[in-house]
């Protein structure tokens, strides 16, 4: 039976994040939704009492593939400085693909980014859990150097998010997955600053 229920929820996001990416949120009814899921009103509402509720669940659910692709590259078996990197550029590139992917998305996504950041609560605690632990075996390994991992991470994640918007709008040139050097040099400098030593 709770197999069935998540499946029935899973396939009503779905339905509503095409909808979304097709026609934007805001053209987007319950009634489009329900009739385009084949599910009906009556079940529509049995899971989501309004289309916010629903937008939630379709961002919260694309956040959840991105944190899954985040793991697995905290739990990759390299140097922590490397897997840093790593996780820097899959993250973006992750980022990038979701809003592009979701088409008018795009648009709410840069229009009503305070609604994205109130979904990305959780998701946002997560990662920086991922990136704590990353500090803490970059420590083991001897290669960092850090009094606080908690801070640090919670420094870095917003230092990473704030990334965002430029990344996906394009305004970072050479910036890329397949540019490892700038990348370096982005995480070295958030790593060892500009001071001379």
């Amino acid at each position: 039976m709770a197999i069935a229920v998540a499946k029935t929820r899973d396939k009503l996001i779905d339905v509503a994040r095409q909808l979304f990416a097709r026609i934007g949120v805001d053209n987007t009814t319950m009634n489009d939704i329900a009739a385009a899921s084949e599910k009906g009103r009556r079940t529509l509402y049995t899971y989501f009492n309004n289309k916010k509720e629903i937008y939630d669940a379709v961002i919260a659910s694309e956040l959840d593939i991105l944190h899954s692709s985040l793991e697995t590259v905290a739990h990759k078996n390299i140097p922590a400085d490397e897997k840093i990197i790593e996780f820097v550029l899959i993250r973006l590139d992750s980022i990038k693909d979701v809003v592009f992917r979701n088409g008018t998305l795009r648009a709410d996504f840069f229009r009503d980014i305070w609604r994205v950041e109130n979904v990305r609560k959780s998701f946002d605690l997560k990662e920086t859990i991922c990136i704590q632990g990353m500090l803490e075996d970059g420590i083991r390994q001897g290669i960092f150097e850090i009094s606080d991992t908690k801070t640090t991470a919670i420094v870095l994640h917003h230092a990473f998010k704030g990334l965002e918007v430029p990344y996906i709008r394009g305004i970072m040139p050479g910036f890329s997955s397949s540019n490892k050097s700038q990348a370096s040099a982005v995480i070295n400098l958030l790593f060892n600053g500009i001071k001379k030593k």
